[in-house]
């Protein structure tokens, strides 16, 4: 398996290749040559597989320059029991009308971003090792990808984390999560700018070759296809836990910021997995539900990016659509690199002629969700089940309602757990969120972090600084 940047500009590469390198070279993002095709009978010889060993199944697919007993002992060592607060580390609740909940919130940061980053905290220092190399990350996070990328990295050896995040634009408790780790390879900065202008500068440094090599950067974000690659997994999961045979529909429902997680749900119907429907959910920063309701997209600045009650999700410029829109063009590197001129210059493009295929050829469709749309879902959610959820996690419930059909399972995706936006549940429902067992002190830990202005020069000075060569 080789991959190629969506914008035409690198020799395909293998997986290990990219997984260090992050960005492409050309300012685009890898995927693979071809998308690997799955059969009914190979998808039913999976049926009951341990989530670890589905993943080495799922991930051989798309990694063919590590064997296949290594993918194997670096899935397990991922996907421990103990790690996650199921043993099926990847639980189906069932919610009500259709709705079911996919548990992707048991790893140890409480986030989904656990189930990609602890496969990446294996497979790093395996390829580090295998080549006797050193990394440098550079990533940006709205809240959950930093503290997933630094549990699954902390103590490694071979890796240091340099993470930006919006300064004053978390929840209490994800910041203590990140800015209470104190291992000397995690380096919080604590930028004055919302979450997309940290993405710019993340993105500005990875495209400067000289730096980047000189420090050898790379990327945990879900710019980095092992992220997207490692996702895939628990599409499989959740279908095969929700059927009972072969070729039966599924729908699933994506709270949606970056796009990658949705992508990878894209990928996985692509190879084949019975997937009817992929609802994307979006909050006040709706320009992807714009996009797939008109085929406009038309990224919002910063000033025009809320702040919302459910933050992970303040993104106005989603890195991973790149990727789908690769697709959508018929794989038209040529075209995407001019799309995105297009975008840097006139601020939209407009892919309208595409419209029908959306729904038709991709099955997406999508809806946006409020404030008062998520505290009314949680209350609900909570009267008729007794589950709670957080708030990202019901932007999905209320997007996918109005599209449950009939015999078609609706798998709404968990985002996080309650306890990280207590303040939201505590306004829904009259009572702060309950902490998981061993954090209830976490918010009172010492936390260490640098504040910087949100620009390129003063990122490249820390990390110049801070760096290991």
């Amino acid at each position: 398996m080789k991959y190629v940047s969506t914008r035409g500009g690198m020799l395909a590469q293998g997986f290990s290749d990219i997984l260090l390198e992050g960005l492409a070279t050309d300012g685009g993002l890898a995927m693979p040559e071809s998308v690997p095709q799955v059969s009914a009978t190979q998808l039913e010889s999976w049926r009951g597989l341990p989530y670890h060993a589905l993943a080495a199944e799922v991930l051989s697919l798309f990694i063919s320059d590590i064997d296949a007993a290594q993918l194997k002992a670096l899935t397990q060592a991922a996907y421990l029991p103990e790690t996650f607060q199921s043993a099926e580390i990847v639980p189906l609740r069932p919610l009500y009308d259709g709705l079911s909940l996919l548990g992707l919130s048991e790893g140890p940061t409480l986030a989904f971003k656990d189930m990609a980053m602890q496969f990446l905290g294996q497979v790093f220092p395996h390829v580090l090792h295998t080549r006797g190399a050193t990394l440098n990350i550079l990533g940006a996070t709205s809240g959950d990808t930093g503290s997933a990328a630094e549990y699954a990295m902390r103590g490694k050896d071979s890796v240091a984390v340099f993470m930006l995040s919006p300064y004053g634009r978390m929840s209490a408790f994800q910041r203590a999560q990140m800015y209470s780790l104190q291992d000397a390879n995690i380096h919080n900065i604590a930028v004055k700018g919302v979450f997309d202008e940290a993405q710019d500068v993340v993105k500005a440094l990875a495209g400067d070759l000289a730096f980047k090599n000189k420090y050898h950067l790379g990327a945990v974000n879900s710019i980095n296809w092992a992220r997207i690659a490692a996702q895939i997994v628990y599409y499989f999961h959740g279908w095969l836990r929700a059927t009972t045979g072969p070729g039966q529909p599924v729908s699933f429902a994506v709270p949606s910021g970056n796009f990658g997680n949705i992508l990878s749900g894209h990928i996985a119907r692509s190879m084949g997995l019975p997937i009817r429907r992929l609802v994307l959910a979006t909050n006040e920063n709706n320009v992807l539900d714009e996009f797939f309701r008109t085929g406009i997209y038309r990224p919002r600045s910063a000033a025009q990016t809320f702040l919302t009650s459910s933050p992970s999700m303040d993104i106005s410029r989603a890195s991973n659509f790149e990727r789908f829109v690769f697709d959508l063009v018929g794989r038209d590197a040529e075209r995407v690199a001019q799309l995105w001129q297009q975008l840097a210059a006139q601020g939209s493009f407009d892919l309208s002629a595409y419209l029908p295929e959306f729904t038709e050829r991709y099955g997406f469709v999508s809806g946006t969700s409020t404030h008062q749309d998520r505290l009314s879902t949680i209350r609900q959610v909570m009267d008729r089940t007794g589950i709670l959820i957080d708030p990202h996690t019901a932007d999905g419930v209320k997007v996918a309602a109005p599209f449950v059909e009939e015999g078609v399972p609706m798998l709404v995706l968990e985002t996080a757990l309650p306890a990280k936006f207590s303040e939201v549940i505590e306004e829904a429902l009259g009572r702060p969120a309950p902490v998981p067992f061993g954090l209830e002190n976490l918010e009172s830990l010492p936390q260490k972090m640098t504040v910087l202005p949100c620009e390129v020069a003063s990122v490249r000075a820390y990390i110049a600084e801070h760096a290991s060569l």
